[in-house]
């Protein structure tokens, strides 16, 4: 198994590609933490791993509350030593709309779960991903933070940032350790928040979660540099 012994954590891992990259890792041997809102929807996700002969460890909770990131990590740390595999896939749409029309108050959600509580988490979870002997953090992240395109300003914004947060990190622990860091753009992927932004498309067109999560299995045990941006066709 490539993470036999290692220790993941997925958030927004209750759906989507979150809930199949958790799955695909617990597959490959990582005790896999996964967090989410939904209590319901990552006792699903658990009991599948489960069923896979996997392992897994949920971790209810909303990261734009600025206290329970924390508390997170405390728990975290408490019972393991170091974190291998980070995956930061929690985000949410907002309203598609100009950019002089943006709600603000929805931006503010937009900004505080996509890029504030990301950064949270880098933050409480570096001294365990220092500790890692190989330790991985993966982004998810969209085609519009580096192609703008109209109407997709607050969510292109607040991904474009995030790369740019992630990466900055990745730099400042370059020679430090054994962290590194690299973004993904999933492309064109079946999740609900495509089926949001995209009402009118066909969703049979588009690539299944399990797809994604191979990928991203694949990446996260190969040497990447770090830094790297994979776009996965």
């Amino acid at each position: 198994m490539k993470f036999d012994g290692q220790l993941a954590l997925v958030t927004g891992a209750s759906r989507g590609i979150g809930a199949a990259t958790a799955v695909a890792l617990a597959k490959e041997g990582a005790h896999v933490i996964i967090t989410a809102r939904s209590s319901e929807g990552l006792e699903k996700i658990e009991e599948q791993i489960h069923e896979a002969g996997g392992n897994a460890t949920i971790a209810p909770l909303d990261l734009t509350d600025g206290d329970s990131i924390g508390r997170l990590a405390a728990a975290i740390s408490e019972r393991w030593e170091a974190l291998d595999i980070f995956v930061l896939n929690a985000a949410m749409l907002g309203s598609l709309g100009p950019v002089a029309g943006i709600d603000g108050k929805e931006f503010n959600s937009v900004l505080t779960l996509n890029l504030i509580a990301q950064q949270a988490l880098i933050a409480g979870f570096d001294p365990m991903l220092r500790k890692s002997t190989n330790a991985r953090l993966l982004a998810i992240s969209s085609s519009v933070a580096r192609s703008p395109r109209a109407f997709w300003g607050a969510y292109a914004s607040s991904k474009a940032a995030l790369e740019n947060l992630v990466l900055s990190y990745g730099e400042e622990v370059r020679n430090l350790g054994k962290v590194r860091t690299a973004t993904i753009d999933p492309i064109r992927t079946r999740t609900d928040m495509r089926a949001k932004a995209y009402p009118g498309e066909d969703p049979m067109t588009l690539k299944t979660p399990d797809v994604v999560a191979d990928r991203l299995v694949e990446i996260l045990a190969s040497d990447f540099e770090t830094g790297e941006h994979f776009v996965l066709s």
